[in-house]
């Protein structure tokens, strides 16, 4: 008797570890989308992980709070205070749950307040709060670029002038195929570049630099579609 209570326990894991690992290749294959709805105020999304690269004092406030502005819902994910005075300091809200290597990431945001620095974007191919791919806008310097950070320090990689308003929402979009990453403000292409530093995949999330509080909104991950064959 025991014995069959042990093998129906057995099976029982196996069918759940099963059926966990097809819910986790089925997301990889059809991709997420977060509006943060579900998340309550205060807190950040699970998984998610509030860290920073060239950090100087504490870590910035990143949380979900009530935005009757949001493009969908009324949640979104902001730095809400920065909560120190370094102007190197790079903030970021990411995950590595979540793995990306090619497809489209794309992001709603709106730059709230920042003397120094405005705006955001988003990070992706992250190996760790040092290391990863990054593109934002910036409306106080009106430009939008990416860059990669390598063992904490930022090279840029491509930059595009244009003048967009703070306190209003756009769409931030980033096409990666191999090499190959295309940026996108609004649905306008604006940056095209090649760069080899971040083969592997690796994680994603959020980023503001220094004093720039933003929120985000349907922050959403898909991956390049494979055709059949190829």
């Amino acid at each position: 008797m025991k014995t069959a209570t042990v093998g129906l326990m057995i099976i029982a894991l196996f069918l759940s570890t099963f059926v966990l690992a097809q819910q986790k290749q089925s997301s990889a294959d059809t991709g997420i989308r977060l509006s943060f709805e579900d998340v309550e105020a205060g807190q950040i999304p699970a998984g998610w992980k509030v860290e920073a690269t060239n950090q100087r004092g504490p870590l910035a406030t990143w949380q979900v709070e009530t935005d009757t502005t949001a493009p969908s819902g009324s949640h979104v994910l902001a730095l809400t205070s920065p909560n120190h005075h370094f102007g190197g300091t790079f903030n970021l809200c990411w995950t590595n749950g979540i793995q990306f290597q090619d497809g489209v990431i794309t992001v709603h945001f709106k730059a709230n307040t920042g003397m120094e620095d405005q705006g955001g974007g988003v990070i992706w191919r992250a190996k760790d709060h040092d290391n990863y791919y990054i593109s934002r806008y910036n409306p106080l310097e009106n430009n939008f670029r990416i860059y990669y950070v390598k063992d904490g320090a930022r090279r840029m990689l491509a930059s595009a002038r244009i003048k967009l308003p703070a306190h209003v929402w756009h769409e931030l979009k980033i096409e990666q195929n191999g090499n190959n990453i295309h940026g996108y403000l609004n649905g306008k292409l604006l940056l095209e570049v090649s760069d080899n530093t971040f083969p592997e995949p690796g994680g994603v999330g959020l980023w503001t630099k220094a004093d720039a509080a933003t929120s985000f909104d349907d922050f959403s991950v898909q991956p390049l579609m494979k055709v059949e064959g190829k």
